[in-house]
């Protein structure tokens, strides 16, 4: 590895490699444990705020993620220009605020504001660490790195159903928001202490809003790119359409229960199994050769969830081996298209990184919210999602590769280029 100047590889050698990886997994985990302790504690937040339609609970997930995609273009442009650091901070610190603010909300109005508010933190927690990582890997070296990052950051949708069920074992749903905001300043006090920063001084950008309009615009527009965005941003919302259904779905019209965030958790378990296999094979194969072959079996498990759900006579263990089939493939799929996405962009990559998160977050809530939406107490809604996004992404990917898939940019034994020295 060669350092680019003394400055950041001084730094580089003050956090080493795994802590800006067990750092980074943490800081976007904290998005996924705003969503997902939520779960167990929609009905609780449905009765005593007055909500009278069942699928309207949802909200409470689904404005989050919409507006964490629209703050997402904000955080990447000003860390090009001040750093990832202070930016990063200033994230946090509106997390840990408005996550207070919900916890005092008193109707259900009040607290999908506050939602809003609070996802606005949480679109730097979704851009910063994959720019973070993209100033100190390329290639599929960052599809790596991002791949041991998912391990940690979905072992938080495994664990968080079952840490927000507790919480209401002892206390009310309110008590879940304190919870955040506790977690949340842990995190910035490690952040604050232990992160250096990682942006180059010759990568600083000026605010100018013809620049940065430019450089979004490249970034949503570069053919080798755009089509790994939108193909996870369609995947994304299908699965987001399972989480914000799935507490009606499984839990409720499967019966299961109790047992819903043990089903929940382990789903997302084999999520993190498949991004640590992914991890693993990744460099021998490529992320486009991994993600391809994810991408067409995740159309064929799709397949078969639609049929099963357009049965009267579906049971939860039809339902739910082909949903974690498709929550593994998804494990595949994301990390390495979003990889691949950012290869293109070096001197830009906040920006960029900002403009794809955006859209994935902004398409993917949208499908998520309609499909969470359509749920008529069945898994029908959701198959056809699920078969729908897997058929329009491998569209995607077939556009941004010219029609050839499985190719290898870089063949095993090729110099990858690593930013900086740690």
């Amino acid at each position: 590895m060669n350092a680019n100047n003394s400055n950041t590889s001084t730094s580089a050698r003050f956090m080493g490699e795994r802590e800006t990886i067990a750092m980074m997994a943490l800081v976007m985990a904290l998005q996924a444990l705003a969503v997902d302790s939520m779960l167990p504690a929609l009905g609780d937040i449905a009765r005593e705020l007055a909500v009278t339609d069942p699928n309207e609970r949802q909200l409470v997930v689904g404005t989050f993620l919409l507006a964490s995609g629209f703050a997402s273009l904000v955080p990447g442009s000003l860390a090009d220009r001040y750093g990832r650091r202070p930016v990063l901070l200033s994230c946090i610190g509106l997390y840990i605020l408005f996550s207070l603010a919900c916890a005092l909300a008193t109707t259900f109005d009040m607290l999908l504001g506050m939602r809003v508010l609070q996802a606005v933190g949480c679109g730097g927690l979704a851009v910063l660490p994959g720019t973070i990582i993209r100033d100190r890997f390329a290639g599929d070296q960052m599809a790596k790195q991002m791949s041991i990052i998912s391990v940690v950051f979905l072992v938080v949708p495994m664990l968080a159903p079952s840490i927000g069920q507790v919480v209401l074992l002892f206390a009310g749903w309110r008590w879940i928001f304190v919870f955040l905001a506790v977690m949340a300043l842990a995190m910035g006090v490690w952040v604050a202490v232990r992160l250096p920063e990682t942006l180059h001084p010759e990568y600083r950008q000026p605010i100018r809003p013809a620049s940065i309009a430019i450089n979004m615009l490249g970034a949503a527009t570069n053919r080798s790119a755009i089509g790994y965005v939108l193909g996870g941003a369609l995947t994304f919302g299908a699965m987001i359409g399972y989480v914000n259904c799935s507490q009606q779905l499984v839990g409720e019209h499967f019966g299961a229960g109790k047992m819903f965030p043990v089903l929940f958790g382990f789903s997302a378990l084999m999520m993190a199994v498949a991004n640590f296999s992914n991890s693993r094979i990744v460099e021998r194969f490529g992320a486009r050769r991994v993600s391809h072959t994810a991408v067409i079996l995740f159309i064929c498990v799709s397949a078969l969830q639609a049929w099963f759900s357009s049965r009267p006579d579906e049971t939860l263990w039809q339902f739910m081996p082909l949903m974690i089939a498709n929550m593994i493939l998804i494990g595949f799929i994301g990390a390495n298209f979003g990889s691949i996405a950012l290869q293109p962009f070096a001197r830009t990559a906040g920006t960029a990184n900002s403009m794809h998160a955006f859209l994935r977050m902004v398409i993917g809530s949208i499908i998520g919210i309609v499909v969470g939406q359509a749920y008529d107490g069945t898994a029908h809604p959701l198959g056809l999602a699920l078969l729908a996004s897997g058929i329009l992404s491998l569209a995607l990917v077939l556009f941004s590769e010219k029609g050839k898939l499985f190719r290898r940019l870089h063949p095993p034994g090729t110099p990858r280029p690593i930013v900086l020295e740690h």
